[in-house]
């Protein structure tokens, strides 16, 4: 018995909708931007492969875009200016609230906050930095300042001089160069550094855990887009080809994210850090 004419109708009208949509989403393109944690050309040397890689996982197109600060990067965060975006964890609670950001995915493994000296640096102590300069990539980052100035005040009373560096390859640099007397990072920023730069360093102090950057999508972003970029990290991680991309980055095991893996960082009273 054939089905009537009115449901056969209905059944192509939801298949021609469907193969639409498909369609519609394929032909936008998408701003994937990044936080600036390197200097320009070696954050794109080292995502561009990644975002390639999606746009063959997913079939969504993407358009790759940073900022020449951290500051600038987070203003057009909490502006929407960016479909999908990979940021410092402290922002993620306050870019969830307005404009509304979902966290996708992060790396299993939590980040570390750091502060590193020259090897032949006179400060060989906590309390040497009493009176010195500490540069950060920006007032804002978590692991570089939020919670690595925290620390220095809490635990050691030691309050330095506050540098803003833009990134964590110029924190490096200043250091390097003697622009400042220490700085502040993260571990994963520092292995990714030439090993002309990061032999002249040494690592001080490691700040407690904290949840790892995530890539969180725009709330207009369809969630078929959404879900279907969430899916194609973690499947980069079960690969060899795709763990060699993100390891880049780096993120060694992606795993899906939650707003409530950051709101954890509410707790920790860091407010009064993100000043001078």
């Amino acid at each position: 018995m054939y089905p009537p004419v009115r449901s056969l109708r209905m059944f192509f009208a939801a298949l021609v909708l469907g193969v639409w949509s498909i369609s519609a989403l394929a032909e936008d393109i998408y701003k994937f931007s990044v936080v600036p944690q390197f200097e320009r050309r070696q954050l794109f040397a080292i995502w561009q492969p990644v975002i390639d890689e999606l746009q063959k996982r997913t079939g969504l197109r993407f358009q790759l875009l940073t900022a020449l600060s951290v500051r600038d990067y987070e203003n057009a965060v909490r502006e929407g200016q960016y479909d999908f975006i990979y940021l410092n964890p402290y922002t993620m609670p306050q870019v969830a609230e307005k404009p509304g950001y979902i966290p996708l995915v992060r790396d299993s493994k939590p980040l570390r906050g750091i502060l590193v000296v020259r090897q032949d640096s006179p400060i060989q102590r906590i309390e040497d930095l009493r009176d010195k300069t500490l540069a950060v990539p920006s007032l804002t980052a978590l692991g570089a300042s939020l919670l690595l100035r925290a620390e220095l005040d809490r635990q050691f009373k030691v309050r330095p001089r506050v540098v803003e560096a833009k990134t964590h390859s110029s924190v490096f640099l200043h250091v390097v160069n003697g622009l400042a007397d220490a700085g502040g990072s993260v571990q994963k920023a520092l292995a990714e550094q030439d090993p002309r730069v990061r032999d002249v360093l040494k690592v001080l102090h490691q700040t407690v855990e904290a949840p790892s950057h995530p890539v969180a999508a725009h709330p207009r972003v369809p969630l078929a887009a959404r879900e279907a970029v969430r899916q194609a990290f973690i499947d980069m991680s079960a690969d060899a080809a795709g763990r060699k991309l993100l390891a880049e980055i780096p993120m060694q095991t992606a795993v899906a994210a939650r707003i409530e893996d950051y709101k954890v960082l509410q707790a920790l009273d860091l407010e009064k850090y993100a000043v001078p």
